[in-house]
């Protein structure tokens, strides 16, 4: 990609069996020896989509970050869940193939909802969660009142779910033609973003990470894309007020994509919940608080396990 920044590769990266044809993709980052941290990318995303400063805390904090994969982008092959509630099976599938007994778990944006459905679970295996501008419920019991970009998977979901394939598909055919000019449509896109996504594309190493992932990701058409908008669409299999693992939420007071009120909303439902306000971020601006995230996690960890 002329003039893209580059970004160093993941330490290790591999695939992990889930059933008869399925694996999951994952990328290590950190200490190999470290307390387990599963991170949930985005929508879209895929296992390479951390920020630089994250890998470095991780490093720092002496934690095994691994990022993995959702079923339908990257080397993830395709599944797919009536609920997202069923993400929690192969993540613990996952944490076993890693030998792991006990791990924290983040998400963000997309990914949020699947780091509280490992939460409520497994909660003997969970510590803590770290969600970073995260996807709130938009149907059910837990759903948040007022419109949002999100809740347009309800309107749509007649469509969504049955052309799942052909939609991710779709995606895949606009975004092959554009990975050799990457960089100039990143830029491209992140001119017509808010203020605070704007300064996140403008650092080189997040360009770089988004790149980067964008290029790894594209291997299976990115049907995980469409899986996850569909699934926001549905009820999640889980209500909120019954996870008991502590919850810290990061969440921008200009986020375009989840509103702030959403997340108020979610977190008012959560037993035991700290809710960090960022002022001025819009929706990328987590990306931007991953290291806050991971030393908040890394001291959150020596708490005793819910019962």
């Amino acid at each position: 990609m002329p003039g893209a920044p580059r970004i160093e590769a993941p330490r290790y990266e591999g695939v992990v069996r889930v059933g008869r044809r399925r694996v999951l993709g994952y990328a290590e980052f950190g200490d190999a020896s470290g307390r387990l941290v599963l991170w949930h990318h985005g929508t879209p995303g895929a296992r390479r989509q951390i920020p630089v400063a994250a890998r470095r805390a991780a490093e720092r904090l002496g934690l095994r970050l691994v990022s993995v994969e959702r079923p339908g982008v990257g080397d993830s092959t395709e599944h797919r869940y009536q609920c997202i509630r069923e993400w929690a099976e192969d993540a613990a599938t996952v944490v076993d193939h890693l030998g792991h007994d006990r791990f924290a778990a983040v998400g963000l944006s997309g990914g949020g909802p699947y780091a509280l459905a490992c939460a409520h679970e497994l909660p003997h295996r969970v510590t803590v969660v770290g969600l970073l501008g995260s996807v709130a419920p938009v149907v059910g019991p837990n759903a948040a009142p007022g419109s949002s970009i999100v809740g347009l998977a309800v309107t749509f979901q007649g469509i969504l779910d049955p052309l799942r394939s052909v939609l991710g598909a779709g995606i895949w055919l606009v975004v092959q033609p554009l990975v050799p000019l990457g960089h100039l449509a990143l830029r491209l896109y992140a001119s017509h973003m808010p203020e605070g996504d704007q300064k996140v594309f403008a650092d080189p190493e997040m360009e770089a990470m988004f790149l980067d992932d964008i290029a790894n990701a594209r291997h299976r058409r990115f049907g995980a894309v469409v899986h996850d908008v569909a699934l926001f669409g549905r009820p999640w299999g889980f209500d909120l007020n019954d996870i008991h693992v502590p919850v810290f939420w990061w969440h921008g007071d200009a986020d375009n994509i989840v509103p702030l009120e959403h997340a108020e909303h979610s977190v008012a439902l959560l037993r035991a919940c700290e809710f960090a306000v960022r002022p001025t971020e819009s929706h990328l601006g987590g990306f931007a608080a991953a290291d806050v995230v991971l030393e908040t996690l890394a001291n959150a960890w020596n708490e005793p396990p819910t019962a």
